[in-house]
């Protein structure tokens, strides 16, 4: 079905329906001329005078209606009058377009929504552009709204707190919690309550994903879950509204973030995107936003190959590489089958007072690679099958890195005409030409010149509220400017060298939005160095990174025992196995264990790169004994990852309800050898599993016999 108009849309109550088979909407004129959402997928319709209008806006000279914390009932969104729509179908999604203006001010906004076919998501965003006389200064402008939902008397609220080295955290509590009844019938008035939640700073993932969801109790077990595309600020806001709920997602704004914008006559800013999945509950509405993660992206042959990655780093060089120390490391590595090997911070290092506050040049050292430099260790790696790749923190230069005096002081993040300075380093503003091409020299060096073929991109310091460089109103402004300069940067990079792999890391998954997801291969999960504490995070990582971009880290050692080692391999095989450890130390026996698993995961890859996520024990919480997570293979097997981390409590049931019935097979692909006392019993309805010793780890491959 694609987009029609059923009636006169010159007139109130007239109506637009526009979808696919997986996603309809309906969207109604209001009496006061503004286009409303009232029905999305299989909701019931909702009055079109107590929905949202379809774009909310906040000027200068033009607030809100109420006070309080919401960014909804706004002067110029219930003065943004529908003019027009068009839908379209580009590839593989449907396209609708509407124009919406606002005869006082002249400001036009035009409403791009957009959705794969077949997947039951909405992604939105809004384009404005002033056709009035006068400048105008924009405080906010939201992505998404979306009213009509439940009354928060039956929905539960889902959030995931995401800090460094306890990533990706979901928890859940009623959302009368926070949206407390007021009684509005008696008041005559909505509740000004609102629950928000903020991203601020240049990391965007920085204390919560910016995700969330909600679930209906009862029999519909109906789930929405949102993602704001935003690699700055970003804010989403719940609350109530004529007796249901509304959801808000928007960019950064002025009251959070310190970002305005004053398009001029004939100027025009478009937002960041919201997005927006249904589901019959909350794991159909993560599949479904994991599809659409991987309609959106960059498209690239690393996908569907996964390749498994050795980096030096974790718990094994940790920035210190030399050639001494990576040649046996490299040849290990080979012997256990990795297919990637990437050389970590430290390569640059040669100056003895430490290189955290001195780079920037991105030259390699004399000093640790003394014979033949660092290329005859890049050669190395090729000669043992493997593409090198080099760790890089692009953005950053310290403050004694001779870089620092060389580019001009624009290149850099300012305030007040002052250079800023966090933790020894200055901020690249991308959006600089010099700040541009002195990246652009040093990645072409690197991946021309070297024969690099994986760069992990890191970026460990945090800037907010940002930078105000000539011609930004605010740093909120110059923040987000310089984030999509810097995605631009990304996609240029590989339009010129398309065979390069990027991993995405911010301090682990300080950086894990979805739009730069987009546009790069890998996402880094977590810096978590503790073995008992990674599993949850690799078990909730599919939540915000499809499994084969959610890079787990994998670092056995040669001082663990059969089970440590097991456990700590099995965590990433249902992701991207991101391997580590002091290989080269290890025994004929314990190498064959890494080489097990890492075969074990080469055999299933293919299965990952097109599975959805789901979590028969729910989504982990961080000190749970038994975690669990599960792929689902359209058309083929179901993998399940079962963690015991501790307790008194053996046997675990895994209910399996979309493999219900008899003939369910079970087998236990990792550890390959046969663990004593282990045991996976089938039953109609799922899985009982026998893990006796902590700690443990299975991964289990479920399929339906022939009948």
């Amino acid at each position: 079905m694609t987009g029609r108009t059923d009636t006169d849309l010159n007139g109130p109550h007239s109506t637009i329906t526009w979808g696919h088979t997986a996603l309809e909407t309906e969207f109604v004129v209001a009496s006061d001329g503004t286009l409303r959402l009232v029905r999305l997928g299989d909701s019931d319709s909702a009055d079109p005078e107590s929905a949202l209008p379809l774009v909310e806006v906040t000027a200068f000279g033009h607030g809100s209606g109420w006070s309080g914390p919401r960014f909804t009932g706004t002067a110029l969104g219930a003065r943004l009058r529908y003019r027009g729509h068009s839908t379209e179908r580009r590839g593989d999604w449907e396209w609708l377009t509407v124009e919406l203006h606002d005869p006082l001010t002249g400001l036009t906004a035009s409403v791009e929504l957009s959705s794969p076919t077949g997947v039951p998501v909405l992604r939105s965003r809004v384009r404005l552009r002033n056709d009035g006389t006068e400048p105008l200064v924009v405080q906010s402008v939201s992505s998404l709204l979306l009213g009509g939902l439940p009354s928060p008397d039956t929905l539960d609220v889902h959030r995931a707190r995401n800090d460094w080295l306890a990533e990706c955290r979901w928890y859940a509590e009623p959302l009368r919690a926070s949206v407390a009844d007021i009684n509005a019938g008696a008041h005559q008035h909505d509740s000004r309550a609102a629950l928000c939640l903020v991203g601020r700073g240049s990391w965007p993932t920085d204390g919560h994903l910016p995700m969330g969801a909600l679930t209906e109790r009862g029999g519909s077990g109906r789930a929405w879950v949102w993602q704001v595309e935003s690699p700055a600020g970003w804010r989403w806001d719940l609350g109530e509204r004529a007796h249901g709920t509304y959801l808000a997602l928007n960019g950064p704004t002025d009251a959070e973030h310190q970002w305005r914008v004053r398009p001029a006559p004939g100027e025009e800013f478009t937002t960041v995107s919201g997005v927006l999945a249904l589901g019959s509950g909350l794991d159909a509405a993560l599949g479904a936003l994991t599809s659409y993660r991987r309609a959106v992206r960059r498209p690239h042959p690393d996908h569907s190959a996964l390749p498994v990655v050795f980096n030096d780093y974790m718990n094994t060089l940790m920035g210190d590489p030399t050639t001494e120390k990576l040649l046996p490391l490299i040849d290990a590595a080979a012997e256990a089958g990795a297919e990637y090997f990437c050389i970590d911070s430290g390569w640059y290092d040669d100056d003895t007072r430490g290189w955290w506050d001195s780079v920037g040049e991105w030259l390699p050292s004399a000093r640790r690679f003394p014979d033949g430099g660092i290329v005859a260790v890049l050669d190395r790696i090729r000669e043992r099958g493997m593409v090198p790749g080099l760790w890089l923190e692009p953005e950053v230069v310290g403050v004694r890195s001779p870089v620092a005096a060389a580019l001009p002081p624009e290149a850099f993040f300012q305030r007040d005409g002052v250079r800023l300075t966090e933790q020894g380093r200055h901020q690249l503003d991308l959006r600089h030409p010099a700040a541009r091409a002195h990246l652009d020299k040093t990645v072409d060096r690197i991946v021309g010149d070297w024969g690099v073929g994986y760069l992990k991109l890191d970026y460990n310091i945090v800037v907010a509220p940002g930078t105000q460089a000539p011609g930004d109103l605010a740093p909120g402004a110059g923040l987000l400017g310089h984030a999509r300069a810097y995605l631009d940067w990304l996609s240029e990079v590989q339009d010129r060298h398309p065979g390069l792999v990027i991993e995405n890391c911010a301090s682990g998954g300080m950086r894990m939005d979805g739009a730069t997801l987009a546009v790069t291969q890998l996402q880094s999960t977590s810096d978590q160095q503790d073995p008992l504490r990674y599993p949850p995070i690799a078990a909730a990582a599919p939540s915000a990174v499809p499994p084969e971009q959610s890079a787990v880290w994998a670092y056995p050692q040669p001082e663990f025992d059969d089970d440590l080692i097991a456990f700590t391999l099995g965590g990433a095989l249902l992701g991207r196995v991101h391997l580590s450890g002091h290989l080269d130390r290890m025994s004929r026996r314990q190498l064959g264990l890494v080489r097990d698993a890492v075969t074990t995961y080469q055999a299933i890859r293919g299965d990952l790169a097109r599975a959805v996520p789901f979590w028969p024990l729910g989504l982990p919480g961080w000190t749970d004994e038994w975690v669990a997570l599960g792929m689902r293979v359209p058309d083929g097997p179901t993998y399940l990852s079962v963690w015991r981390r501790g307790g008194s409590t053996a046997e675990l049931r895994l209910p399996l309800g979309h493999l219900a019935g008899p003939g369910i097979r079970a087998d236990i692909l990792h550890p390959s050898a046969a663990v004593a006392d282990c045991a996976v019993v089938t039953a109609t309805d799922g899985l009982l599993v026998t893990l006796p010793r902590t700690p443990s780890a299975l991964l289990i491959r479920c399929s339906r016999t022939a009948r």
